[in-house]
């Protein structure tokens, strides 16, 4: 479909919401086969051992469902990476530090002891508006799912006292194979769309602490809405990921006047109100802990016919 022919197709449009904050513009088709292939492409990598970390900053569409589009996101890379891990793992982690709830994939690992879901997010009259602190998952899935609403305005040290302690649990219950990371942008200080206070150190530092476990990791892109700001913070957590060290002062290039006017890689912390009292953030990660003490042990998997890997072909370059 492009934006010439999108009239003839209104029936298919309507059925899969496309078209509001999904709209189709040209390249659309392509635009979804790099952003899905390569995350598939990074899970494989990390499944054969080519990698242990690997990247996609074009991915981390998490809103998108099964058969609908959704919050600008047309297919959920997220999950079919998280497919691709699962013939290789167990068990698989996604965590999401985007402001908005990550409703497409929770709502696709629901009811699965192989996945656990956790999201830190923006919670009440905000887009997708899911992600209560009760919602566990059912079945096989309960307790799999963790989600931590937050308010207006949290910073630096409030989220790193969630985070940490969030993932350290988790980490210990479930003992995930692998782990996908999806680090929306929109999460910090100054975005158009955004209502969170975190500094480039704060984003940074979940994606530093996550890799300190050393595990297969996919990490992957997602929402930001203030250019600058999400080109800023992707170029520092790949150094970050990288083991680069990288000096605060933006290189030279024909984008340089986007950083004026102090042309420097940190995005500071604004002066806006949290409202994310210690006591609120506290009696959340109480709850979390409580639905997390319910594992016995780190859910094992039967030996099953594992289906086969995805491989790509290398790009062949010209003589």
């Amino acid at each position: 479909v492009t934006p010439e022919n999108m009239y003839d197709h209104q029936k298919q449009l309507h059925r899969f919401n496309v078209g509001e904050d999904c709209p189709v513009f040209d390249g659309l088709f392509q635009f979804c086969q790099s952003s899905v292939g390569g995350s598939i492409d990074g899970a494989a990598r990390l499944n054969s051992g080519d990698a242990d970390v690997a990247v996609n900053w074009s991915g981390g569409l998490h809103h998108a469902k099964k058969c609908e589009a959704s919050g600008f996101c047309y297919i959920n890379d997220c999950v079919l990476a998280i497919l691709e891990l699962l013939k290789h793992h167990q068990r698989v982690l996604y965590i999401d530090i985007d402001i908005h709830h990550g409703d497409g994939v929770e709502e696709a690992f629901f009811t699965t002891d192989r996945v656990m879901t956790v999201s830190f997010h923006k919670f009440g009259d905000y887009f997708p508006g899911t992600g209560d602190l009760n919602d566990i998952g059912t079945q096989s899935g309960k307790h799999y799912t963790v989600n931590f609403p937050l308010r207006d305005g949290i910073d630096d040290e409030s989220y790193r006292n969630v985070f940490r302690p969030v993932i350290s649990k988790v980490m210990e219950v479930f003992r995930p194979g692998a782990v996908v990371l999806q680090c929306g942008a929109d999460s910090l200080s100054g975005d158009r769309l955004g209502c969170f206070n975190l500094s480039l150190r704060g984003h940074s530092d979940c994606v530093e602490f996550v890799k300190s476990y050393n595990l297969p990791l996919l990490v992957l892109g997602g929402g930001g809405y203030t250019v600058r700001n999400v080109a800023r913070c992707w170029a520092l957590e790949t150094a970050v990921l990288a083991d680069f060290p990288m000096s605060d002062s933006v290189p030279y290039s024909e984008y340089h006047e986007y950083y004026a006017p102090d042309y420097r890689f940190q995005i500071n912390q604004s002066n806006m109100e949290n409202l994310n009292t210690p006591a609120y953030l506290e009696k959340v990660k109480i709850k979390i802990f409580e639905n997390l003490r319910t594992f016995d042990c780190a859910p094992s998997v039967p030996f099953h016919d594992v289906p086969f890997d995805t491989t790509f072909a290398e790009p062949t370059r010209p003589y």
